[in-house]
């Protein structure tokens, strides 16, 4: 959505770029410093709360930016809305450190994979809804009717701010919570003395074709714009149907098995990006068919939830209650370096064409089957 607004305003191209890599980058770098300073708090909830703070105001910020943004230079506007998604990124990033922390404070193993499925799954519920909505015309795709869904999804992230913050949670160890570069070195210590996180940080970068291969997708649609409306509902449904159709089956899944949760998302994603990449090599006028693509998103999308479902839940159980925020924010700092690398792919696509990228892809998730084949089984039983 943030993208077709940006779109629909006639902003600089060079900032619908900057999107994902901003965001996703940002989320994951500063992790493993702010890390360090979330092992002094006893009481680490008031971080995330913090967290959907910042990040409400910056989604609230987009909306309004969209909203008055043909009244505002182009450059301005892409300045501006690249400014706010770093902002927002850097608000995740605090969640998604002191998320795994407090959820293996508060919450027994076996039971914390039910629980990031289930939020998932009503989560996925409204987006559905919403998806629907855009599809079948019931929510107009106008700019200010966008604008104002986005700034509700920023005042949802308030809501859940005062939510989280009634959490008991018990005061947890604040021994070894020092800054700055000792802290880095420290941590990235972390990397020779366990070959699990090794193997999982391995596992993980394999397996982010999951999350990159999406907008390729949607190119094979031949839908070049983000405001293109022949493709970009079905898209949106595909995604959010596979959220509630998965997401909580993946989450008991993981308390089971997080490592065989690993191997079963890679293998989806094998076969989803293996198939779209045969049809765009071998078949490329059978992509035309509506349903086709948004089925094979649908797989992938349901591969992507698996990996983020399995890797959550095995970080979290395969490090004790004082080095699980190190654990996290060392995976997704390696994560996030390497995620700033991706741009990558857009080059051999360019060179090489959409189906090419696909095959890679496919590759990568192949060899993660591998990686995730040789993690510890960290669920207790």
């Amino acid at each position: 959505m943030l993208a077709w607004l940006l779109d629909a305003i006639a902003a600089p191209t060079w900032a619908l770029g900057l999107l994902v890599p901003v965001r996703e980058s940002l989320a994951m770098l500063p992790q493993l410093v702010i890390s360090a300073r979330i092992r002094r708090l006893p009481i680490r909830k008031t971080v995330y709360v913090l967290g959907c703070v910042v990040q409400g105001v910056a989604v609230i910020g987009f909306g309004l930016l969209a909203w008055l943004g043909r009244e505002i230079p182009d450059t301005l506007v892409g300045l501006v809305a690249v400014a706010l998604v770093a902002v927002f990124a850097l608000g995740r990033s605090l969640c998604s450190i002191s998320f795994k922390d407090v959820l293996g404070k508060t919450v027994d193993v076996g039971q914390r994979g039910a629980v990031s499925g289930t939020a998932g799954t009503i989560a996925a519920v409204a987006t559905l809804l919403l998806a629907v909505g855009y599809s079948v015309g019931w929510i107009p795709l106008t700019v200010p009717v966008v604008s104002g869904m986005v700034v509700l999804g920023g005042l949802c992230w308030l809501v859940a701010a005062l939510v989280f913050g009634s959490i008991r949670e018990e005061p947890g160890a604040t021994e070894g919570g020092i800054d700055g570069l000792a802290a880095v070195l420290r941590q990235f210590g972390l990397l020779r003395r366990d070959a699990d996180l090794r193997r999982l940080i391995v596992t993980r970068a394999l397996l982010l074709s999951t999350a990159l291969a999406p907008p390729f997708y949607m190119a094979l649609s031949g839908d070049s714009t983000a405001g293109g409306l022949g493709t970009l509902g079905p898209f949106l449904v595909a995604s959010a149907a596979a959220s509630l159709a998965s997401t909580f089956v993946w989450g008991r899944l993981a308390d089971r098995s997080s490592r065989c949760v690993l191997m079963v998302a890679a293998m989806l994603a094998m076969l989803a990006n293996a198939a779209t990449a045969f049809l765009a090599l071998a078949m490329p006028g059978v992509l035309g068919q509506a349903w086709l693509l948004p089925a094979l998103l649908f797989v992938l999308m349901i591969a992507h939830q698996g990996v983020r479902l399995g890797r959550s839940v095995h970080v979290v159980d395969m490090a004790d209650r004082d080095d699980r925020a190190a654990y996290t924010a060392l995976s997704n700092s390696v994560v996030g370096l390497i995620l700033l690398a991706g741009g990558v792919f857009g080059v051999i696509a360019q060179w090489l064409g959409l189906g090419a990228v696909l095959v890679l892809f496919a590759v990568m998730a192949a060899l993660a089957i591998r990686a995730a084949h040789g993690l510890d089984e960290v669920q207790a039983g």
